[in-house]
């Protein structure tokens, strides 16, 4: 892969992630205030609705500093290797993982929340899916790249 296009994809990551960051340490605090304020019934859900963000960032930035790891492989030629295979099945996992909060989240909320939630419960879905489709395109290419690096493997020792 051309040297240009890796760079470009590190930047892609790196932007992603400063803007995911951000987002965590100033939007997030902000939208909950507001909606406590707006909602005082409801207020109660403001500490929970930031817990479950963060804790559902953190699968998020891992699998994002996986890609990036992903792209030093890529660019060393080093691509088709065990260190590729476990860093797919790190971002599999972290896709897996982040669906599984989002699930988690959309049950909390049709069980415990009254009022208007089809749009949080929309909102939820989409996500999951997703997420879902990252999570079997990666486990796909994770096993291609796993035979890939077994038939390497068997022809470095015929050889």
């Amino acid at each position: 892969m051309n040297r240009w296009a890796t760079f470009f994809l590190k930047g892609v990551i790196i932007l992603i992630g400063i803007v995911a960051l951000a987002l965590c340490i100033f939007l997030l605090p902000e939208i909950a205030s507001r909606n406590a304020e707006a909602h005082p019934v409801t207020a109660y859900l403001q500490y929970p609705f930031l817990l479950s963000a963060y804790l559902l960032s953190i699968p998020f930035f891992i699998a994002l500093y996986q890609v990036f790891k992903l792209l030093i492989y890529i660019d060393k030629n080093n691509s088709f290797s065990e260190l590729s295979v476990r860093a797919l099945k790190v971002i599999n996992r972290c896709a897996i993982t982040i669906s599984a909060f989002i699930v988690v989240g959309i049950v909390f909320v049709a069980i415990f929340i009254e009022g208007d939630r089809a749009g949080v419960i929309a909102l939820g879905l989409y996500s999951t899916i997703a997420s879902s489709v990252i999570a079997t395109f990666v486990g796909v290419l994770q096993r291609l790249v796993k035979e890939v690096v077994d038939i390497k493997s068997e022809n470095d020792l015929i050889v």
